[in-house]
């Protein structure tokens, strides 16, 4: 359950970005590894997201793409400081002296997918993804099951 908030948290970052912009910018005025840092934070959040509706669901494949899901955030948060043209020290430090919401954003979406990633490849992850329960329903056969007596 722990994808659905990184999910979130994923898509609030590109999210945010693109409220934020003026009027009068657009995308194609970005620099390419910003617009494919913004594509790895969506791509990211849709992963987590159909990763998590699938392991509700308890499909074995929801826990591959949380996986993949948590390695894309983890990912689009490294190639971040990259696409500032910033040493990832000082981009740090800017985020935890100036980050407000972002920094809080960032940080929540680095815990949650560091977790994603553990739990999702866990063996008894797997084990409880696999385990299908039969419904148990008595079963009436053979010779006792039915009297021939009439009343």
């Amino acid at each position: 359950m722990l994808g659905l908030p990184a999910a979130a948290a994923a898509g609030f970052v590109p999210v945010k970005i693109f409220l934020d912009m003026p009027a009068e910018f657009s995308l194609g005025m970005l620099p390419p590894l910003v617009l494919v840092d913004l594509a790895g934070f969506l791509v990211a959040g849709l992963v987590l997201l159909l990763g998590s509706l699938a392991t509700l669901f308890r499909a074995t494949a929801g826990a591959i793409l949380l996986g993949v899901g948590a390695l894309l955030a983890i990912g689009a948060l490294l190639v971040e400081p990259l696409s500032a043209g910033v040493p990832l020290a000082r981009y740090v430090d800017a985020m935890f002296t100036h980050g407000g919401l972002a920094m809080v954003d960032r940080v929540g979406l680095a815990g949650l997918a560091v977790l994603v990633l553990v739990l999702a490849f866990l063996p008894p992850t797997f084990r409880y993804l696999r385990y299908r329960s039969t419904p148990s329903l008595p079963v009436f056969g053979g010779q006792g099951a039915y009297s021939s007596r009439t009343w």
